[in-house]
């Protein structure tokens, strides 16, 4: 068995390229055996106890680019690789002859004690040695197959393409567009503002305030949705979404967003009031000029987003009374505090999502805030709800039954804030989407002037007749 060896291989690729000569008796295909072999190296110098690093596997990868010996249009040869490397003592020598033929056959392993031997007396820390195969290989009078690299975009996905619009499915395109399940939690609120609020309740108000509140979120989600494309293609969460996926084209959703929020401004403000359509008109201008492009700014953007999230029972509560009590400022701030553990817990295992799309949240840029945060808030939460009773919103009932309620809440949240892990959010999570609902049920049931309403009503048309007939 021939082959030349090289000690201690040099550093520099020059001195390789002079160290082997083109007339070996080994035709390399070095470009794929060297770098198969040097790759080898590394995790072999890894799994060996006490062995120190291979210091010949940069070598061997600046080798693999710099050395081209034999005809690369012939078959490719058998590289046979002996490495040799050894530990703290001379007894650690290890020995490992691989295969690196770029054949399509499994590599082979051979007894090392067979094949060779140390190549001096004198202890070496690294030696490499390259043999022909001790079996004549026959080689294959075809050249070689060559892989063409398949593109990372198809030719025919550059070019322009119309998209077509499927009217069979064009009512689920536009509930995705609207985030229907956003818009139902919106319309669920503004339903709670309107039934907390101190005034005989009108069904027809009560249904024009409704239903200009949800067209105005179905608006401002499908702008947020038209400007986030590029960015929500790339993350898995929102990578299906449909104008990401082109089952509707970008003027039409721009022109649904405008169809909506014009029939939710005049809804409102013809069949409601004044102040819910401001109200409305500012959650729309917040929503889509402001928080969705700081998203990508700062991280205020989650404040920002929580005054969206809280206006809701306002534009409810203003519908009803016509003016903003203090159950109007009570039910936002349960909205705004809820909304820190409820969207800091979701964006936790979204963290690498938001990373790959570039939007500056609390969880990605500040960890340790984003989880200070959801515990602070739902503490706050606690509070707002035992400060209810004490503005003449609720009975004192309110507290006793929220306690419970509100303390398991801030136990997952100092839980979350302690571990923070992935199995502890997804619990703050999950939750949050079973107590708000909660609160706000116990809050209607708590009521503090439920009784009173038929008397007001009786009493202001006592009124009014008698002032008709004076």
């Amino acid at each position: 068995m021939s082959g030349k060896p090289f000690r201690n291989p040099p550093v520099h690729p020059t001195e390789i390229r002079t160290s082997i000569s083109p007339s070996s008796a080994v035709e390399l295909n070095t470009t794929s055996a060297l770098a198969n072999y040097a790759t080898e190296a590394e995790i072999l110098s890894r799994k060996q106890r006490k062995i120190r690093e291979f210091s010949g596997f940069p070598s061997a990868c600046a080798f693999s680019q710099m050395m081209q010996v034999g005809d690369p249009n012939q078959p490719k040869a058998r590289v046979w690789v002996l490495l040799r490397m050894e530990g703290q003592t001379n007894q650690d020598q290890s020995y490992c002859l691989k295969d690196y033929s770029t054949a399509n056959k499994p590599k082979t392993s051979i007894s090392p004690a067979v094949i060779a031997k140390p190549c001096s007396s004198t202890p070496l820390k690294h030696e490499v040695t390259l043999l022909e195969s001790p079996v004549a290989v026959p080689l294959d009078p075809s050249p070689p197959s060559v892989k063409k690299r398949k593109p990372a975009v198809e030719p025919q996905d550059k070019q322009w393409q119309p998209i077509t619009l499927d009217l069979s499915n064009i009512g689920k395109h536009y509930l995705m567009l609207s985030k229907i399940r956003l818009t139902t939690l919106v319309v669920i609120t503004s339903m709670a503002g309107y039934a907390m609020a101190p005034s005989p309740f009108n069904w027809l108000t009560f249904v024009f305030c409704t239903g200009g509140t949800g067209l105005m979120s179905c608006s401002a989600n499908s702008i947020n949705q038209f400007f986030e494309v590029p960015f929500d293609s790339q993350m898995s969460r929102t990578k299906n979404r449909v104008l990401v996926k082109g089952l509707l084209s970008p003027l039409h959703a721009v022109t649904f967003a405008a169809a909506c929020g014009v029939t939710g401004l005049s809804t409102l403000y013809l069949g409601v009031n004044g102040l819910a359509t401001s109200l409305a008109a500012t959650n729309l201008v917040l929503y889509t000029m402001v928080y969705t492009p700081l998203k990508r700014i700062s991280i205020l953007n989650t404040w920002v987003g929580s005054v969206v999230g809280a206006i809701p029972p306002m534009i409810g509560w203003a519908g009803c009374d016509g003016t903003l009590g203090a159950g109007a400022w009570v039910m936002a701030g349960i909205l705004y505090a809820w909304q820190f553990p409820h969207f800091n817990a979701l964006s936790w295992n979204l963290r690498p999502d938001y990373s790959r799309a570039g939007y500056r949240m609390m969880a990605v840029t500040n960890p340790d805030l984003c989880r200070q945060t959801a515990l602070r808030y739902t503490g706050g939460l606690l509070a707002i709800s035992l400060l209810s009773p004490a503005l003449d919103v609720t009975t004192w009932y309110f507290a006793a039954e929220s306690l419970p309620l509100n303390a398991y809440f801030l136990y997952l949240a100092w839980q979350f804030y302690r571990n923070s892990d992935s199995q502890s959010s997804r619990k703050l999570f999950r939750f949050s989407l079973i107590h708000l609902p909660a609160l706000m049920f116990l809050l209607l049931i708590s009521k503090k002037h439920w009784a009173s309403y038929e008397k007001r009503a009786t009493m202001a048309t006592h009124t009014d007749r008698a002032a008709k007939q004076s």
